[in-house]
Protein backbone atom coordinates (compact mmCIF):
# COMPACT_ATOMS: atom_id res chain seq x y z
CA UNK A 1 0.00 0.00 0.00
CA UNK A 2 1.50 3.35 -1.29
CA UNK A 3 2.28 5.60 1.84
CA UNK A 4 0.16 8.95 2.38
CA UNK A 5 1.20 11.73 0.26
CA UNK A 6 2.53 15.02 1.79
CA UNK A 7 1.16 18.17 1.33
CA UNK A 8 4.37 19.64 -1.67
CA UNK A 9 4.13 23.58 0.60
CA UNK A 10 4.58 22.25 3.97
CA UNK A 11 5.77 18.86 3.95
CA UNK A 12 3.31 17.85 6.43
CA UNK A 13 1.88 14.14 5.87
CA UNK A 14 -1.81 14.34 4.40
CA UNK A 15 -4.37 11.08 5.14
CA UNK A 16 -5.67 10.60 1.62
CA UNK A 17 -8.92 8.91 2.44
CA UNK A 18 -9.61 11.75 4.52
CA UNK A 19 -8.79 14.35 1.94
CA UNK A 20 -10.90 12.33 -0.75
CA UNK A 21 -14.27 11.28 2.17
CA UNK A 22 -17.29 12.99 0.43
CA UNK A 23 -19.13 14.43 3.57
CA UNK A 24 -22.51 15.35 1.62
CA UNK A 25 -23.49 16.34 -1.66
CA UNK A 26 -24.42 20.59 -3.00
CA UNK A 27 -28.14 21.26 -4.00
CA UNK A 28 -26.87 20.73 -7.84
CA UNK A 29 -25.16 16.51 -6.91
CA UNK A 30 -21.35 17.90 -6.56
CA UNK A 31 -19.74 16.17 -3.54
CA UNK A 32 -18.33 17.81 -1.11
CA UNK A 33 -15.59 17.71 1.26
CA UNK A 34 -13.93 18.68 4.84
CA UNK A 35 -11.55 21.03 3.85
CA UNK A 36 -10.19 20.63 7.35
CA UNK A 37 -9.44 16.94 6.46
CA UNK A 38 -7.02 17.61 3.98
CA UNK A 39 -7.73 18.83 -0.09
CA UNK A 40 -6.61 18.27 -3.14
CA UNK A 41 -5.92 19.28 -6.87
CA UNK A 42 -5.49 18.24 -10.05
CA UNK A 43 -2.66 19.91 -11.96
CA UNK A 44 -0.37 18.96 -14.91
CA UNK A 45 -2.28 15.51 -14.85
CA UNK A 46 -1.24 14.85 -11.51
CA UNK A 47 -3.31 14.74 -7.89
CA UNK A 48 -1.79 17.05 -5.60
CA UNK A 49 -2.81 16.78 -1.67
CA UNK A 50 -2.74 19.36 0.79
CA UNK A 51 -3.31 20.27 5.08
CA UNK A 52 -5.14 23.22 4.32
CA UNK A 53 -6.63 25.37 1.98
CA UNK A 54 -4.08 28.02 2.34
CA UNK A 55 -1.19 25.51 1.55
CA UNK A 56 -3.38 24.84 -1.94
CA UNK A 57 -3.84 28.51 -2.50
CA UNK A 58 -0.28 29.04 -2.18
CA UNK A 59 0.35 26.13 -4.44
CA UNK A 60 -1.90 27.11 -7.48
CA UNK A 61 -0.08 30.99 -7.12
CA UNK A 62 3.02 29.08 -7.88
CA UNK A 63 3.35 25.58 -8.77
CA UNK A 64 6.63 25.07 -10.26
CA UNK A 65 7.67 26.59 -6.58
CA UNK A 66 6.73 23.68 -5.13
CA UNK A 67 7.07 20.74 -7.29
CA UNK A 68 10.11 18.78 -7.48
CA UNK A 69 12.01 18.47 -11.52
Amino acid sequence: MPADPACPVCKTVINENSARATTGQTMHGANEVDPNAGTRSFFNGEWYYFCTLQCRTKFLTAPNTYIEN
